[in-house]
């Protein structure tokens, strides 16, 4: 496991099906957005937000831009981690996923999406994430921030040693 710079990271085991890879047996291209979409939604749900939950609270949150690198192919019979990791929450929802090879553990795909939320009555994009997320993710900023704290003043004090 790595060490991430986001606010909650979940992780998604899922199993590389026949009908998800090509005439050369490795994972066809598109197929890379689906396993991001489950481990998105396993993420969703950790922190009581997802999809239905979004629409409940008065917003859609579709996806405005989404990015990834292909790194090496997964294959078939094969077992992929991904590891997802909301980034950025205040004015939107970045999520960073990796794909790793459950066997070798390389890291076959980098990637991110990007959801913005919109108004369901007004059909208005939103500049600033709705309290409701807010409310939800919550107990996790909280804990992230107190990770942060914590390594910076263990950091600040190892360097307080070494120019000692």
């Amino acid at each position: 496991m790595r060490k991430t710079n986001g606010i909650l990271t979940v992780n998604t085991e899922i199993d590389v099906q026949f009908y998800d890879v090509d005439a050369m047996r490795i994972v066809w291209h598109g197929n890379y957005v689906k396993y991001m979409e489950d481990a998105r939604c396993n993420l969703l749900r950790t922190f009581n937000y997802d999809y239905n939950d979004m629409e409940d609270s008065g917003y859609l949150w579709p996806i405005v831009d989404i990015r990834l690198k292909y790194v090496k192919s997964a294959q078939y019979g094969g077992r992929v981690r991904v590891e997802a990791t909301l980034v950025e929450y205040e004015s939107r929802l970045k999520i960073s996923y990796r794909i790793y090879d459950m066997a070798t553990n390389e890291v076959l795909t980098k990637a991110y999406s990007v959801q913005v939320a919109v108004d369901i009555q007004s059909n208005e994009m939103q500049f600033e994430s709705p309290a409701i997320l807010f409310e939800k993710l919550a107990p996790f900023i909280d804990k992230a921030k107190v990770e942060k704290e914590q390594a910076d003043n263990t950091k600040a004090a190892n360097e307080t040693v070494i120019n000692n």
